[in-house]
């Protein structure tokens, strides 16, 4: 907590800071010796052996107070006051008192709290450049009439690149030559594969899925679509590092208040009477206003809310998360993969008159199982058997041919297969934001069959829980128009932005920041630059990317959306004890002063009343780890759902 005051200010770069991360590699390994030492003190103390238990605070005093002093003289030296330095001048004050015990017990308090701080935010900067390694390393690139392998990272802007079915474009361009079907689900959302031909724009880390495909790059490696999202993580991240903590704006103007009564104490009181006196008193109230309560209030109150979080299914990254989701007023929520789970279905089947409905299928399920595509897969599934077929070709883009029980058939698109007599159909489906594939045996046109990305059974009952709590829902979505309002209008979301990029995802999101603090909740490669932005990012552990992951703050470790009103309720809670926390330490504080100032209490009187206000504020933190609500549905975590977290 004392760097957001006293420590020193991000790296010049603008970049993550990577020393800062250094530092508290340490800080925990320092204030576990502290503790140590203050315990083992204590016990030599109560034993009667003076001098092993001052040696002892003394070791305690110097490994607690080097988490913390050197970075309030920093902060000193810059004109920034924050609770580092007030500890730092109590600590000084007990020591110069002879109070080393007291002196051993401050430090090992608050270097205790700001290890803790420490390891929550540099725990959250793992693994955030992993997203790059969907770039491939070699790039098939047309010279002239013959065809070169490259490193990836030498490819320039208009260089041709062959792109072969099933493998990942490493940079973003515009199709000049073929037609395929690419899974662009990385970048930008989409549920369902984009048919793509001459004249494109494709984008990087897209997979081919179909025919060969002739792209010419419109921009390096390093500038690409992904490259970008890192970057634009990086720098999100880097902003909400610096902001400042709940504490420390309390802080501000409490630590130069109380120096300046300790200052005016030795100063009026040597003038009027014994200078000796009057400055053992002014550094008598320095320790009766050292905030050691003031101090531990919010790390025990968010380790003890994260515990309970994570033995609900959650990952919550430190105490500004918490914090923050406490005051959320909007969530935006991505669909594929968040609001659906990512897996095409069948959601209608229509055979022309006279047509058998499980026959259409099972035709098209025969020449469907024969592919690779997400959509061959959903229809594949919705017969229970079907005949081989043989003679299977794709058509790069259309659809699919072969020959089953001596019949020619074709299933495709509208366009590639007259409609005929399903137009009315097809276009129904498609305003229900469904794929229509159409099924014809022998030239005639015998079904079409409505395939697409389902909500997940809980998302009506979440929206409706938000909606009870008066938070706003938003859906942002990489996904068609037609898709997204037709999901959202059944998940109960009256405000949809669809077609949305990673750039245009991250300014909706500032967007609906003007209307209160906004929550994301994500889980792809294409949410990340949101859910750095947001004030709080909310990501789908067990289905997201590693760097949808990485970017949040918060992670849902199953693959369920219903925790997510019951984290939000934590978070309000939790927040609540953090305040009153902080309430109770300032009250503590401001009656020690005046009664320290005038004499009535001595220093061992502070130092007992420090220690139950101490025990105070630590009893009504742990009210913070009361488990979240769990419903009856919801599935229990897995050890690998936990690895997928990097919890």
């Amino acid at each position: 907590m004392s760097d957001a005051c006293c420590g020193a200010g991000p790296n010049a770069s603008g970049g993550p800071d990577v020393g800062a991360e250094d530092e508290g590699r340490w800080r925990i390994p320092a204030a576990v010796l502290a503790a140590g030492a203050w315990l083992v003190g204590i016990g030599f103390e109560v034993a009667g052996s003076e001098a092993v238990a001052v040696v002892a605070f003394g070791v305690a005093v110097v490994a607690g107070g080097a988490t913390f002093v050197p970075g309030a003289v920093r902060g000193l030296a810059r004109g920034r006051l924050g609770v580092g330095l007030l500890m730092s001048i109590a600590l000084v004050g007990a020591v110069a008192l002879g109070q080393c015990g007291e002196a051993a017990s401050l430090a090992f308090l608050f270097s205790i709290s700001e290890a803790l701080e420490e390891w929550a935010v540099t725990h959250s900067r793992r693994g955030l450049r992993a997203v790059l390694s969907l770039v491939p390393d070699t790039a098939r690139v047309r010279r002239g009439a013959v065809t070169v392998e490259i490193a990836s990272a030498e490819l320039r802007i208009g260089d041709r690149v062959v792109l072969w079915a099933g493998e990942r474009l490493p940079t973003d361009g515009v199709v000049v030559e073929g037609r395929s079907s690419l899974d662009v689900s990385a970048v930008t959302g989409e549920s369902m594969p984009v048919d793509v031909e001459s004249g494109s724009v494709v984008l990087a880390g897209s997979i081919n899925g179909g025919g060969v495909l002739e792209i010419e790059a419109t921009a390096a490696t390093v500038d690409s679509t992904l490259a970008r999202v890192v970057r634009a993580v990086e720098e999100a991240q880097d902003r909400k590092g610096r902001a400042q903590r709940l504490a420390d704006r309390i802080a501000r103007p409490l630590v130069p208040g109380i120096l300046l009564v300790a200052a005016a104490i030795a100063v009026l009181g040597s003038v009027l009477g014994d200078p000796g006196e009057w400055i053992e008193r002014a550094l008598v109230v320095v320790v009766a206003a050292s905030p050691c309560a003031f101090a531990i209030a919010v790390p025990v109150t968010v380790f003890a809310a994260i515990g309970a979080a994570t033995q609900a299914g959650l990952v919550i990254k430190g105490g500004a998360a918490l914090e923050a989701l406490g005051t959320v007023r909007v969530v935006a929520l991505d669909k594929t993969g968040t609001l659906t789970r990512n897996r095409p279905t069948v959601i209608e089947v229509i055979p022309v008159p006279g047509e058998d409905r499980a026959r259409a299928v099972s035709f098209a399920a025969s020449l469907e199982a024969c592919s690779d595509h997400p959509l061959a897969r959903a229809i594949a599934a919705a017969s229970s058997s079907f005949p081989a077929a043989t003679d299977v070709q794709a058509v790069a883009g259309h659809g699919i041919t072969g020959t089953v029980e001596g019949r020619t058939v074709r299933v495709g698109k509208p366009g590639f297969i007259d409609a005929a007599a399903l137009a009315v159909d097809v276009a129904r489906l498609q305003a229900r934001g469904a794929t229509a594939v159409l099924v014809e045996v022998d030239g005639d046109t015998v079904a079409v069959i409505g395939v697409r990305d389902e909500l997940r059974p809980e998302a009506v009952e979440v929206i409706e829980a938000l909606h009870r709590r008066g938070v706003r829902v938003v859906m942002l979505t990489g996904d068609n128009t037609a898709t997204a309002v037709a999901l959202a209008a059944q998940a109960g979301i009256d405000d949809v932005r669809a077609e949305l990029l990673p750039a245009d995802k991250t300014r909706a999101v500032e967007q609906l920041a003007a209307h209160g603090g906004v929550a994301m909740v994500g889980d792809g490669i294409n949410d990340a630059p949101a859910l750095a932005t947001a004030q709080v990012g909310i990501a789908m552990g067990a289905a997201g990317s590693d760097v949808a992951i990485e970017a949040a703050d918060i992670a849902i470790m199953g693959d369920r959306l219903t925790h997510l009103p019951d984290v939000l309720d934590h978070a309000v809670r939790t927040r609540r004890i953090m305040i009153q926390n902080l309430v109770l330490s300032g009250l503590i504080i401001a009656v020690l002063i005046p009664v320290a100032a005038f004499g009535w209490l001595g220093l061992g009187a502070v130092v007992a009343t420090h220690e139950i206000a101490e025990i105070a504020v630590i009893g009504n933190g742990l009210r913070a780890r009361r488990r979240l609500h769990r419903g009856g549905a919801i599935a229990p975590v897995t050890t690998s759902e936990r690895e997928v977290v990097h919890a």
